[in-house]
């Protein structure tokens, strides 16, 4: 043992006599066998070190975020299983409620150091294989968002087919938790790709369609509070107030640009309401706002100023730019009368402060108005008063 030991002090002494390098940067005194090391500024390093640095990182975070992604899908597809197993004795051997109880127990003692296995996410767990009854659906689409994702989509809806569009749209658009909810709550199906345009006919296909999905109608701009506003300059003051819940309402790849962007057209000048860059479209998106409704000259300035962003600051990579004319109300047969003369890819659609449930159109006319639901009770009060 002691010859051991004199073994190791000689090596440590051995490296603690070998010269370090002079030539690196050091903390404090130098001493030629120990130092205090000091990492080199930028200015230092080779002139490619930042782009190889940022490429580097980059490439950690992404290896970084498979991890979590892989070990999320594989709990997620572990938390079906587990539901269809349940789901299996339950309707095979009658296996009743006390057994989630039951199982809740033994899986906490048999797994101490996992959570998720309390008998309310057993039930969720049950539930979840009772709505994605195919596990290629499940591998494909919702395992690849969080639990937590799957359990808003069972609280809040009933449909399969609308469950599967939030989810495949949250998967998309990397939605949190909470914005799911929110996008549910706000019936984002109802409103995505619903906006009047005319890209069929200013767009190639594939641009087209890509185009179509980015604008929705209605816009909710609930956080302006009930009161709408009744001049464009205050609801632009709204808008740029809560530019943060604006650019949620709008959707993923709006990048703001700019707010009452001068145009100087010779001797004249005009102000663009806002303007966007779409991330994902590659494009600049002009914004145009009305309190009011909808009126056939809108889509004539708006148009104007499209030309102007083509020519003036597009990149020659960028694609077209899109116009969205935003207004209180809108009459269908103008709109689309209004923009098929028009050679800019422009979309309408209208903005409201709060979510309203308007009638099917092959419902409005089957249903009785006021004053016809009135005059049929007056009718029944005259026959209750001959037959007293």
């Amino acid at each position: 043992m002691k010859k051991k030991k004199e073994s190791s002090i000689k090596k440590l002494s051995k490296s603690a006599s070998k010269k370090l390098p002079s030539n690196r940067k050091q903390r404090g005194r130098v001493d030629g066998t120990a130092m205090f090391p000091v990492a080199p500024s930028i200015i230092e390093l080779p002139q490619d070190y930042l782009a190889w640095l940022a490429e580097l990182k980059q490439r950690i975070q992404r290896e970084r975020l498979r991890v979590i992604l892989a070990s999320n899908t594989a709990m997620v597809l572990l938390y079906w299983e587990i539901g269809q197993r349940i789901l299996e004795k339950q309707n095979t051997e009658g296996w009743g409620a006390k057994i989630i109880d039951r199982l809740s127990a033994d899986l906490r003692d048999a797994f101490p150091e996992m959570k998720g296995f309390s008998p309310r996410n057993l039930k969720y767990m049950r539930a979840f294989a009772v709505a994605w009854p195919e596990r290629e659906i499940v591998q494909q689409v919702v395992a690849q968002l969080t639990w937590s994702h799957g359990v808003i989509l069972l609280d809040k809806l009933e449909s399969s087919e609308l469950r599967l569009w939030y989810a495949r749209q949250a998967y998309e658009h990397g939605w949190s938790r909470n914005i799911l909810a929110i996008q549910i709550d706000t019936k984002a199906h109802l409103r995505f790709g619903k906006a009047q345009n005319n890209f069929s006919a200013t767009l190639p296909p594939a641009d087209s369609d890509m185009a179509v999905q980015v604008f929705k109608d209605p816009y909710l701009f609930d956080f302006l509070g009930t009161d709408a506003p009744r001049w464009e300059a205050e609801l632009e003051r709204g808008l740029m107030a809560h530019i943060q819940k604006f650019l949620l309402e709008l959707g993923q790849g709006f990048a703001f640009v700019g707010q009452q962007v001068h145009l100087e057209l010779g001797d004249q000048d005009f102000y663009l309401d806002l303007l966007f860059y779409h991330l994902k479209l590659r494009c600049y998106i002009v914004i145009e706002l009305k309190a009011r409704d909808f009126e056939p000259g809108d889509g004539a300035q708006l148009g104007m100023y499209m030309y102007a962003v083509d020519k003036l600051l597009c990149h020659p990579s960028d694609k077209p730019t899109l116009g969205l004319l935003l207004v209180r109300e809108k009459n269908r047969v103008l709109v689309e009368y209004a923009l098929s003369g028009s050679k800019h890819p422009i979309s309408v659609a209208e903005w409201e402060t709060k979510l309203t449930q308007t009638l099917p159109d092959n419902l409005r006319g089957s249903l009785p108005t006021i004053e016809e639901i009135q005059a049929e009770l007056s009718g029944d009060l005259d026959i209750e008063d001959k037959q007293e």
